[in-house]
């Protein structure tokens, strides 16, 4: 079984493409740091078509925390502005990039879209 992480990047990669990020271009690396081994995942978006790879190349923008962090981010569990303030996150380069791609991200548990919160269920 996929681990949360690998599975927000695969289905990233099979939307294709993403109407929300319509006005979007650009390259992001996120580079998840794990003790001496990083691993990278490379976004490329192209007017709303995504493609994502593995590659460890240049890109616009880099995001760089930790495996258990991001998983934090794409499970809703944390925000990525308050990761970023707190300095469990950095990103290099071209923040705007992020900043748009954030929309893309889940949101806390127990919302059904933008501030609307659902009851929990027990």
């Amino acid at each position: 079984m996929a681990d949360a992480t690998t599975r927000f990047f695969e289905d990233l990669d099979h939307r294709g493409y993403d109407p929300l990020l319509a006005k979007l271009s650009g390259t992001l690396r996120f580079d998840l740091h794990e003790g001496p081994q990083t691993m990278h995942w490379l976004v490329r978006i192209e007017r709303g078509e995504i493609q994502v790879s593995r590659q460890d190349m240049e890109a616009d923008t880099v995001i760089g925390t930790s495996p258990a962090m991001f998983e934090e981010l794409v499970t809703g569990r944390e925000n990525g502005l308050a990761a970023l303030l707190r300095g469990d996150m950095t990103v290099t380069g071209d923040a705007r990039l992020i900043v748009q791609l954030e929309r893309i991200f889940p949101g806390p548990p127990y919302t059904e879209g933008p501030r609307r919160y659902r009851k929990e269920v027990r």
